[in-house]
């Protein structure tokens, strides 16, 4: 099987849900492999925080979209943690400030599209 096909039957297999999560998972190993590296690798450093804000600065996007259905104080969230992530990068590659919250942050969104562990739904 060719790669483009496992790639679309791969897509084809996943919800939205774990299409995001693949994501971040991607992008933040990313990022933590950024944040491994020496200053002077500037370029490796910039792409991992370029890809993550380009994460962000999407979903910032479709949370402007007056189509999208989403709670609008969950939109208002998602549209300041992108905010946040665009400064918080910013710092970084001027060598204010290390990877470690929007490391963080992007776990903490996987931990919430990974939803409740399998003790939640017994308790609820």
């Amino acid at each position: 099987m060719s790669l483009q096909a496992y790639k679309t039957a791969a897509s084809r297999a996943e919800t939205p849900r774990e299409t995001e999560y693949r994501l971040f998972g991607q992008v933040t190993r990313a990022l933590m492999h950024a944040s491994t590296l020496d200053s002077s690798e500037i370029a490796a450093r910039i792409d991992a925080l370029d890809w993550n804000r380009r994460l962000w600065s999407a979903l910032a996007t479709d949370c402007s979209d007056p189509n999208n259905s989403m709670e609008p104080g969950m939109k208002a969230q998602i549209i300041s943690i992108s905010l946040f992530v665009s400064r918080h990068s910013s710092a970084i590659m001027r060598g204010d400030d290390d990877f470690e919250a929007l490391i963080d942050i992007n776990r903490m969104i996987m931990q919430g599209l990974a939803g409740p562990g399998p003790g939640a739904q017994q308790a609820a």
